[in-house]
């Protein structure tokens, strides 16, 4: 009896050491797999999320694009100020978005073809086409994000009406605005061109010109400059706008917002051909057809560009 009793103290003894000395149990299976879980979700915690909505497109890894820089060739206006606002989108993503401004319609194209920026905004559809054409460039469109009515705007001629014989009336000297213009003044019975000119017109394709108008080839940018020396003039929205002319207030006539040409002459983003569906590419175009651009081109322009998408 006495035996039993000491042998039950020791293990006592036994017990309480272990236990002074910090040993402790181990923890339960279920304890043991809460462990990795908590750890994940701290992890989780300290990274940035993708941005996703409006403006961002969810194929692009922007993660990777973080710290880039994407380079525009642009017109100033409406262009550039249209980018800027892109700009806000993608620094949203820690991109940063270059724009080089150029007043003319040639440099833009060459830049992107050398490599110089990554892409450029400030052209339509047909005007890409025939560049390419003539100078063996290799420049695509990804999309069209805006249109520029073309206006009839007054200089020494303050209406239609007034138009005298021989008036002066001036209009792009590149090929596609140029068949534009000639294409308006037809419209307001100015003109008449020989049936099937087209897309392709020049003052070559004058079929009737009752007033002897005289038609004076200009470059496109320098026409609101001359707009006083000119009886009217037929100028590029871009170059109205910047000029400060409003083509729903100040022209004297317009092309139709909702009209085939719209949709031909929309204004594109143009990347070189092999480039059309890079991550920056993608990422550049989802932020040109964001709500908030929509927006901005509509309470901005007053109906002088229009949003077409």
């Amino acid at each position: 009896m006495k035996k039993k009793l000491i042998s039950s103290l020791l293990a006592a003894a036994l017990t309480l050491s272990l236990a002074a000395c910090g040993s402790a149990p181990a923890a339960s299976g279920s304890e043991a797999a809460s462990e990795p879980a908590a750890s994940s979700d701290a992890a989780a915690s300290t990274e940035s999320a993708a941005p996703t909505g409006d403006g961002f497109d969810a194929s692009v890894d922007y993660a990777a694009l973080a710290g880039t820089t994407i380079t525009v060739a642009a017109s100033p206006v409406p262009h550039a100020e249209i980018l800027a606002v892109a700009a806000d989108i993608l620094a949203q993503a820690d991109i940063t978005l270059d724009v080089m401004e150029f007043t003319d319609y040639i440099q833009p194209n060459q830049a992107t073809e050398n490599g110089e920026v990554d892409a450029n905004y400030f052209q339509h559809g047909p005007y890409l086409e025939n560049f390419n054409a003539e100078n063996g460039t290799h420049l695509v469109s990804v999309g069209a994000i805006h249109y520029e009515p073309l206006g009839l705007y007054p200089g020494k001629a303050a209406s239609l009406d007034a138009l005298a014989e021989g008036a002066q009336i001036g209009v792009p000297n590149d090929p596609t605005n140029e068949a534009r213009a000639l294409q308006l003044l037809a419209a307001q019975g100015l003109i008449t061109l020989r049936e099937g000119a087209g897309r392709e017109a020049t003052k070559n394709d004058l079929e009737e010109n009752p007033k002897n108008l005289e038609i004076v080839e200009m470059e496109a940018a320098q026409l609101p400059r001359q707009l006083a020396s000119l009886d009217m003039a037929v100028i590029n929205g871009n170059y109205a706008s910047e000029a400060g002319f409003s083509s729903a207030s100040d022209a004297l006539a317009a092309e139709d917002a909702a009209s085939e040409a719209a949709q031909t002459y929309a204004n594109v983003l143009v990347v070189k051909e092999g480039s059309e569906d890079t991550p920056a590419t993608k990422a550049l175009l989802a932020a040109l057809k964001s709500q908030a651009v929509k927006d901005f081109i509509t309470e901005t322009y007053d109906g002088a560009v229009v949003a077409i998408f």
